[in-house]
């Protein structure tokens, strides 16, 4: 009996062990979300500014965590931005500065390391480029730009088309996964990455049918002159009156631009199929939803737009894209709160550390524009908020200059694991630990290549701190432009011939000279990508 009673003492202790040593290795080693949206402007986050919309969901991350206000990216276009995210490199170094080079497929990524390391890996949503993401035990990813309605995926095992929205789909396969799919013995890698709010803006319908009934306050700069500013502001083709077209943006049918002829310019060219190929996506289910609202925004266009003022069709275009904007920005808060929903009721909370974060941030009408690709804050600063219980406080805030470029090396940091030597970034630890002592960097390095090609922003590299930025324009034109970041956050007057600002000039050309060489970049890679893009 005594025998028995301590083999039985012996059986129970060993099951209320944590496990085995595999499991306790998983255990010591966070889980890792990286959520990462596509165009999610940092003023569209309640977190940042509540002006515009509220996001709750999101907001959590930042309120039990860490929220980042100068975040920044390196080179403000979507795959670009993807692609030092993944390399934790500079373009002129991965090869893909803009959407049409192609990336280096030899680059190392960091999920190939956790990989490599353990970690069991997948992602869920947009890629942008490439059909195979490496380094990725099991992925459905978006072909392209993809689709908001119905979208096909690239699998593993071959392409498919699944029915509904994609905000939802995206969550629905990210949950999925957790639930079912992955090994609890391991950690894992989480690359959970929404098409919302791209372009073009298709809401949900429910969403749709709710925020076409809102109206948003107009942004300061919203009829910009551009005076004060170079030839680079006044020629971007970015302008809401001039250049957001009217199917593929404010959801007219070309049925009533076709009927309404030429009242409707101003107006860049439209295509039938800059609406339909979206919306023909729909089946007779869906279509049925979103008609009545289609009916009221196009029978509202034909009875007002002809007698409208420049003005006024400007302030109309800019609430159309807001309601369409921000109401795909609300599907994505929604399904972030089902996902923290799960990560707490599950207990994976307290070992998972979420990220959000987007591929760049976007005009929101500022300076009467839309899109990205400019230096100027509303396109260069990104959101960033980190969530890491037990590690980072929460409610904290840091104001740093960080960029996209140091995630890689953040979360290999994070979960234990060396960052190869060629990778640029630092990593973000010690601030996510409050340790700001431990952090040196004061200015970021940009350079935006996409030139001539859509919205014409001309190609352009920089050197941003916390009080000023310096930007040089440099193909088709030789200009410069200084912003006093603090005294002038609208960026509205450059101040570069400013003899108030010589000294500050001569320093950070000193300092950005040193920039270019630390990463690597110089006049000869320009003019090697200026070759490039024009074979």
């Amino acid at each position: 009996m005594k025998q028995l009673a301590f083999f039985l003492l012996t059986l129970a202790l060993f099951s209320c062990n944590p496990g085995t040593e595999t499991q306790k290795k998983a255990q010591s080693r966070p889980n890792i979300i990286f959520i990462m949206s596509d165009d999610h402007a940092y003023q569209a986050i309640s977190a940042y500014s509540n002006r515009l919309l509220e996001t709750p969901n999101i907001d959590r991350i930042a309120k039990q965590g860490m929220r980042f206000t100068n975040a920044c990216v390196t080179n403000s276009i979507c795959a670009p931005s993807r692609a030092t995210i993944l390399t934790g490199k500079h373009n002129h170094l991965n090869g893909k500065i803009d959407n049409r080079m192609p990336f280096d497929t030899t680059q190392v990524t960091f999920p190939q390391i956790f990989q490599d390391n353990g970690y069991q890996t997948a992602m869920f949503g947009k890629l942008h480029f490439g059909n195979n993401p490496k380094g990725v035990d099991e992925f459905k990813i978006l072909p392209g730009q993809g689709n908001y309605i119905n979208p096909r995926f690239i699998t593993n095992e071959g392409d498919t088309t699944i029915t509904g929205y994609v905000t939802d789909i995206i969550t629905d396969l990210t949950l999925n996964w957790l639930q079912e799919e992955r090994n609890e013995d391991e950690p894992f890698l989480m690359m959970y990455l929404h098409k919302a709010p791209h372009r073009p803006w298709w809401p949900r319908p429910d969403k749709f049918a709710e925020f076409t009934r809102k109206q948003f306050p107009l942004p300061e700069t919203l009829f910009d002159s551009y005076e004060n500013r170079g030839a680079a502001a006044k020629t971007a083709e970015m302008n809401l009156l001039t250049h957001m077209m009217y199917s593929h943006d404010s959801k007219i049918r070309p049925e009533t631009l076709e009927e309404m002829g030429e009242k409707v310019q101003p107006s860049v060219r439209e295509f039938r199929n800059s609406f339909y190929g979206p919306y023909g996506r729909a089946n007779e289910e869906q279509k049925a939803a979103y008609e009545p609202i289609l009916d009221s925004i196009n029978n509202y266009f034909k009875a007002n737009w002809p007698g409208m003022t420049d003005r006024e069709k400007m302030i109309w275009k800019y609430q159309r894209y807001m309601q369409d904007y921000l109401a795909s920005i609300s599907s994505v808060d929604d399904n972030v709160g089902r996902l923290l929903d799960y990560l707490d009721e599950s207990g994976l909370a307290e070992n998972t550390i979420v990220v959000y974060t987007s591929d760049q941030g976007f005009f929101l009408g500022e300076h009467g524009w839309f899109d990205k690709r400019f230096i100027y804050n509303e396109s260069f600063k990104t959101p960033l908020m980190v969530r890491w219980p037990g590690v980072v406080e929460e409610g904290s805030v840091n104001t740093e200059m960080v960029q996209n470029l140091d995630f890689a090396q953040t979360l290999l940091d994070a979960a234990g694991m060396e960052a190869p030597q060629d990778m640029q970034g630092e990593s973000l630890l010690p601030l996510l630990k409050g340790n700001e002592d431990a952090w040196e960097r004061e200015a970021v390095y940009y350079h935006y290549y996409e030139y001539p090609a859509v919205h014409m922003v001309k190609r352009h590299y920089g050197i941003v701190t916390e009080e000023y930025k310096l930007a040089h324009f440099y193909h088709d034109v030789d200009e410069w432009e200084l912003y006093d970041r603090l005294k002038d956050p609208n960026e509205l007057k450059n101040v570069y011939a400013d003899p108030a600002y010589a000294s500050i000039v001569t320093k950070l050309k000193a300092d950005l000279k040193d920039l270019r060489k630390k990463y690597q970049d110089s006049v000869e890679l320009d003019q090697h990508y200026i070759d490039l893009y024009n074979q």
